[in-house]
């Protein structure tokens, strides 16, 4: 009979425990989801504040010099790219999505940092996903009196779109000032998602704007989050670098 202190059997109860996957342990799963639900929830409830609170002009001074609250919507991605291809981001968060719980299944269940940075992911994925499913903004084209395309502007129309003059608020929630343009001067009103932002970092450099973008909780998760999953992929390249001069396993 052998003692339940044995150091054997406590060394592969130990790595029986960091050899499975993380996807069948409770506390990797409770780790995962409780940080990432926390995140979400803290995304969507400082965007719902935000644009309940700030006016479409206002400006809150939250950090003297170095951060403000504004309300700004992003019809594209990260730093405004690809605007108006909403389809295509919700595709991609699906396949982040999948992704993350992919990295999740094929970790271990002491990979705490790992899933944290996964939890953020997952996160910011949500938290924009959700506004481009359910909060959206008119995309306003205009012509000129040649009938050419003008470039367009977003906003939320609070009249009649097929009156003689439509009435255009603040998006996504149509505040004022509303604007007032003759139908006729319309080429096209189209309705699409769009992502609240509410965050800008104000530190200037010559007196020049060193960040000029307006992003939200969920940008930052996703970049954190990132961040820390570049930080593990380069320790586990060490590990395995490490291991191989010492002539063990890779």
């Amino acid at each position: 009979m052998t003692s339940a202190a044995d150091p054997s059997i406590a060394e592969a109860a130990h790595h029986e425990d960091g050899a499975r996957s993380a996807f069948y342990d409770v506390g990797a799963h409770a780790r995962l989801w409780i940080v990432a639900g926390a995140a979400l929830a803290l995304d969507l409830w400082t965007k719902s504040w935000a644009f309940a609170v700030l006016g479409p002009n206002d400006v809150h001074t939250a950090i003297p010099a170095i951060l403000t609250f504004r309300r700004s919507i992003n019809p594209g991605a990260l730093f405004g790219m690809g605007r108006g291809l909403v389809g295509l981001f919700i595709v991609a968060s699906f396949v982040a999505l999948a992704f993350v719980m992919y990295l999740f299944a094929g970790s271990r269940p002491n990979r705490r940092s790992l899933h944290v940075a996964l939890s953020f992911v997952l996160a910011g994925s949500l938290g924009n996903l959700y506004d481009r499913t359910f909060i959206s903004a008119d995309r306003i084209a205009f012509k000129d009196n040649d009938g050419r395309s003008q470039p367009e502007f977003y906003g939320r129309v609070v009249s009649d779109a097929h009156a003689d003059y439509v009435e255009v608020g603040s998006p996504p929630d149509g505040l004022p000032p509303v604007r007032r343009i003759r139908r006729s001067d319309i080429a096209d009103i189209r309705r699409v998602g769009i992502v609240r932002d509410f965050l800008k970092f104000e530190p200037r450099v010559a007196g020049r704007d060193v960040w000029p973008w307006v992003f939200n909780v969920a940008d930052s998760l996703l970049v954190a989050g990132v961040g820390l999953l570049m930080i593990n992929f380069w320790m586990d390249r060490r590990a395995e670098i490490r291991a191989a001069n010492e002539g063990g396993p890779t």
